[in-house]
């Protein structure tokens, strides 16, 4: 099951499961609030406890993401944020944090750069994995040939209403970890989960079986969310809205702003341990 490379991803989720901690994953955008601000917050991030730092690419039409999401990209864009700067971003923040890196970008920005030259530019900034929410595994081959030639993983998507055969075809295709959907919908801060999101990780986890980590996101915002999904036997937890929303209620004065994200992700990272859950 899972398709190669195996690298640092998988590594991390193994030393995490070795101290029976999840994984905190977490997401911002490149170049918002501003160019500077979004490595600053690479070093909140990391130092907070984040064990994945998710980097996203700056697109006019993300058509995964919510309000929050999509806000931080017009921020960025308005920032002059493109493909050359958000890679040059991306190295900085390699220098940043040893913890691996995830960039998340729609498939438009990889088509337009070229497949081969996007994962040979990915695996020169040591990145781990890359997210391509609008590649449907039906259309991956050439990033998934390119993947496996540059050794960075190409982590698919399922959702709650991804059916037995095609969630198959999905776990062949993906290295990493599997990202889990936990709704039906875009993403964004809820209040709760529903008990579909529970289900639905119980359900992968069976296909999983521990052979490659499943990490949920969409919606993700409380340790309370952390806590049901990792008990439900989740390995891992996607978390961006808050934290950008954390963020984006100050913009006008980002030290508290900054200061409350480091606060919130501490609280999701105590979470994911294994005797905060069970």
């Amino acid at each position: 099951m899972g398709a190669e490379p195996v690298g640092e991803i998988a590594e991390k989720f193994g030393e995490l499961r070795s101290k029976s901690e999840g994984a905190l994953i977490s997401y911002i955008t490149l170049g918002d609030p501003t160019v500077e601000a979004s490595l600053k917050l690479v070093k909140i991030l990391n130092k907070s406890g984040a064990d994945i730092i998710e980097l996203g690419f700056p697109y006019s039409d993300p058509l995964a993401d919510g309000p929050t999401i999509q806000a931080s990209h017009q921020r960025a864009l308005s920032n002059g944020v493109n493909t050359d700067v958000a890679f040059r971003l991306v190295e900085k923040a390699r220098g940043i944090t040893t913890n691996p890196l995830v960039l998340l970008i729609y498939y438009n920005l990889v088509f337009q750069r070229g497949v081969e030259r996007f994962f040979r530019e990915a695996a020169e900034a040591r990145v781990g994995g890359i997210i391509i929410p609008d590649l449907p595994v039906e259309e991956c081959g050439e990033a998934l040939e390119a993947s496996r030639r540059h050794g960075v993983d190409l982590i698919q998507l399922v959702a709650p209403t991804t059916g037995e055969l095609r969630l198959q075809k999905i776990l062949k295709a993906s290295s990493g970890f599997i990202y889990l959907v936990a709704i039906l919908g875009v993403t964004g801060a809820r209040e709760i989960l529903s008990n579909l999101t529970m289900e639905t990780v119980k359900r992968i986890t069976r296909y999983t079986c521990g052979k490659i980590p499943v990490a949920v996101g969409f919606g993700i915002s409380r340790p309370s969310h952390v806590r049901d999904v990792l008990a439900a036997g989740a390995d891992g937890v996607i978390v961006g809205s808050v934290i950008i929303d954390r963020y984006a209620t100050s913009l006008n004065n980002l030290e508290a702003g900054f200061l409350a994200v480091g606060e919130l992700v501490r609280e999701l990272k105590s979470a994911t341990y294994r005797q905060n859950w069970e």
